[in-house]
């Protein structure tokens, strides 16, 4: 396979939003203005997670603006995970972000490494200004890299962010975590299995409006329950090891074929 004469880098930015009609309407032209700025091809799908304000009137007026965005609406809340999978069904680029309807992320930040995406299949940000969080929070994400890290012997920098994926490998993922946890699982999945990956410095912001819903005791339930599942998965059915085959427009796949 031709790397060049392969259109593979076309994006989808997938976007979470519960409650988040102060935000969102920033965090959508920040990223649209991303995209033109680093003359990348994509579009904006806006998951409206069952929100109770002005969300998703918000998001309606927006899309009569610029074709490029979308939106998906749950009923009712079902969860970040659920959402981002949902993004993923209704996507039409090969490559996936989520970037949260929030504001706390720049977009700018990410999509400045989308190139790395033609050398690997992942690419994984880590925060490097951690003084735009709280101390609390802070520790808490140590001790959560700690645990991660420790049981599934990697040696990541942060597994919650925005991270790029190919998106066949993906849609190839047996189990789908719905909760807080699916970023975690997904790239402990996907590592194991021996997909390239780097991990790039990323800087976040401060949150302008409303509260975070990532550190409740909801989320930490999810968390919890999704890390024994993959322990389970992992260690105990051992359905998780390094691939024979990769899917045929990875660039392990491609890099692997060339080195054979």
């Amino acid at each position: 396979m031709n790397l060049e004469n392969k259109d593979r880098l076309n994006i989808t930015v997938i976007m979470p939003a519960l409650n988040e009609g102060k935000n969102i309407p920033v965090v959508i032209d920040n990223t649209l203005k991303a995209l033109e700025d680093f003359n990348i091809k994509g579009e904006i799908i806006v998951v409206d997670d069952g929100s109770a304000d002005n969300t998703k009137g918000v998001v309606d007026t927006l899309i009569k603006k610029d074709n490029r965005v979308r939106m998906i609406s749950h009923q009712v809340p079902q969860g970040v995970g659920a959402s981002f999978w949902d993004g993923v069904d209704n996507a039409n680029g090969n490559i996936i972000v989520m970037i949260p309807g929030d504001n706390e992320n720049n977009p700018r930040e990410i999509l400045r490494y989308y190139r790395l995406l033609d050398h690997v299949d992942i690419v994984i940000p880590f925060i490097f200004n951690k003084g735009a969080r709280s101390l609390f929070r802070n520790a808490l994400s140590f001790f959560y890299r700690f645990i991660i890290n420790s049981t599934f012997f990697v040696n990541l920098n942060y597994t919650n962010g925005t991270v790029l994926y190919r998106k066949s490998i993906l849609k190839e993922l047996n189990y789908r975590s719905n909760g807080f946890f699916f970023q975690t699982d997904i790239l402990i999945r996907t590592i194991k299995e021996g997909y390239l990956f780097a991990e790039v410095p990323y800087r976040i912001g401060l949150r302008k409006e409303g509260i975070s819903k990532a550190v409740s005791f909801p989320s930490l339930l999810q968390v919890t329950k999704g890390y024994f599942r993959l322990v389970n998965n992992i260690h105990i059915e051992k359905d998780t090891k390094i691939r024979v085959r990769f899917t045929e427009d990875s660039l392990t796949a491609i890099r692997r074929n060339r080195d054979d």
